[in-house]
This record gives structure tokens, C-alpha cells and sequence, in this order.
């Protein structure tokens, strides 16, 4: 069963959001990264069998609202709030929130503001609890690549734009996507706005007094072959968080739930269903 939403975030910004599964189900959030949107979890729409599968398109992306004031974008209390919005408009209960690249920051960000009291568990996919000068020293330089650092996605020149796109995408996978993924990623990746763009990943942010202070379990996932989020980030965050699990995936780059798709599935399965027996525990 598949069910659309909009949601009002915070500022008034409408959230799209797809819903798939049984109303009723043990509750996932997928939160996509940095220019993309919900579709980027496609491969993952196979595990609305046995749970609820919430998709937001963040602020700025996809089909939610795309305002360019960055005051909108370059801070925690947005994307928290936003987070906040959905669970509580569509009454979920004891969600894992899972976000991949910065869709980790925004998992953070909901961490900061309000603590992980309403959730089952968190995982973050190619990730971090720092941004900006905060990162580990390693990541400086993968990040300083240039399809990496993607200035040209920051850009009004339509050419730029476009060729920094698809080489960002080209750095998201070691396994490279086929040519229609491929094109369909181009897409909403150009949805974004450029000042969306900027003002939402230049941020400068500590978050590992705020891991510390998380106590369900988190799942921390990184690709081998990662040339966005090194794996001196995902030991960063197992370092913070008091009951955090690592898992690397062998053939992976930056987006292991759609180059390994089958094994991610499995694995959140696994890790999801240990969260809920325990949230049913707590009760």
C-alpha cells in the first residue's frame, strides 16, 4: 500500500512525503542525502513488506517546498523540526530514523532538539556527527576532491551545474548505476536549487556531545569503497555513541543500500527488529 502526505515543516515549508506498508507496521524513516531525494531509496521499497516506510523529500528537495532564504538551511533547528512535524502529523511511534550522507546530519540534527526518547533506534548510511572543520582530519581530503567537493553544484551556470552533477553522482557509487538510474539521479539532483545546495552543506557543527547523550542502539554503515565519508567517520561516530554497532559493506562506495541492496536490506531488517522487540520491552 502506498500513501502520499504533505507535511508542514517548520517555517511553513510543505514536506512531501511517501508512505508505503501497512499503517499499522513497525516504523522506518529513510532519510536521502545532500541534493537527492526519496527516490534514492527505490531498492528499498521491497521492505515495506513487513514494515511502514516513511520516504520524506527533504526541505529544498525533490517535491517539498523550496524556499532560499538560507536561514532555512544552514542550521540544526529546521531539519529537527522537520523530523519532528512528520512523526508527530502521522502519529508514528518508535521509528528507527536512518540517514544516509547528510541525511545523517539531519538525524543529528533531530537528535539535538529533541533527544531520542520517541525513537526505537538510528542508523546512519555514509554519515558523520560533525560537518565543517569538525570532521576527522582524513575526510579533509577526500572532500577536497573536486567531483567531491562539487563547487559547480553551487553555481547558476546551467553547464557547470549539470557537469558537476553527474560527476557528484559518479562519486556516490563504486558499482556504478545503470544508464536510466543514472538519469533519473541527474533529475531530481537538478530539482534542488543552488542556493539550497549551499547553504544546507556548508555547516560547521559538533555533534558528539549529542551521541554521547543518545542511548538507543545506532547502526553506523560505510561502504569500503566510500569517496564521500571515509571510514575515519563512521569511527567517529561508533566512538560517541554508547551502543553503536559498525557494519561495512566489501563492494560499496557512498550509497551501499542501492550497490548492495539485498545484503542493506537484510542487515536493517535484522537491526530494526532488535530495536522494536526492545522499544516493546520498555513499555
Amino acid at each position: 500500500m502506498s500513501r502520499s502526505h504533505w507535511i508542514k515543516g517548520y517555517g511553513g515549508v510543505q514536506l512531501r512525503v511517501q508512505d508505503l506498508g501497512a499503517e499499522d507496521a513497525p516504523v522506518i524513516i529513510l532519510i536521502h542525502g545532500w541534493s537527492q531525494c526519496h527516490l534514492s531509496f527505490e531498492r528499498q521499497a521491497v521492505l515495506a513488506e513487513n514494515f511502514r516506510i516513511i520516504l520524506p523529500d527533504l526541505r529544498g528537495h525533490g517535491q517539498s517546498d523550496k524556499p532560499l532564504d538560507s536561514a532555512l538551511y544552514d542550521n540544526s533547528k529546521p531539519w529537527a523540526e522537520d523530523v519532528h512535524s512528520i512523526i508527530e502529523t502521522l502519529k508514528l511511534k518508535n521509528p528507527v530514523l536512518l540517514g544516509w550522507s547528510m541525511g545523517g546530519w539531519v538525524v543529528m540534527d533531530y537528535l539535538e532538539h529533541f533527544g531520542d526518547a520517541a525513537l526505537a533506534g538510528i542508523s546512519l548510511v555514509g554519515s558523520s556527527i560533525t560537518t565543517g572543520k569538525y570532521l576527522p582530519a582524513a575526510a579533509f581530503k577526500v572532500r577536497n576532491d573536486a567531483a567531491a567537493k562539487a563547487v559547480g553544484m553551487y553555481g547558476d551556470d546551467l553547464a557547470e551545474n549539470l557537469a558537476s552533477v553527474v560527476a557528484f553522482i559518479d562519486v556516490c557509487f563504486h558499482q556504478q548505476p545503470d544508464e536510466l538510474a543514472k538519469t533519473k539521479a541527474v533529475g531530481y539532483n537538478m530539482l534542488v536549487p543552488p542556493q539550497v545546495r549551499a547553504a544546507s552543506r556548508m555547516r560547521q557543527e559538533d555533534r558528539r556531545a549529542v551521541a554521547q547523550a543518545t542511548t538507543k542502539p545506532c547502526l553506523v554503515v560505510w561502504g569500503n569503497h566510500e569517496r564521500l565519508a571515509p571510514a575515519d567517520m563512521g569511527i567517529q561516530a561508533l566512538e560517541n555513541f554508547p551502543n553503536a554497532t559498525g557494519l561495512t559493506f566489501e563492494h560499496s562506495g557512498h550509497s551501499p543500500f542501492w550497490e548492495e541492496a539485498e545484503k542493506f536490506n537484510a542487515e536493517l531488517t535484522v537491526f530494526a527488529t532488535a530495536c522494536f522487540a526492545k522499544a516493546k520491552e520498555a513499555e
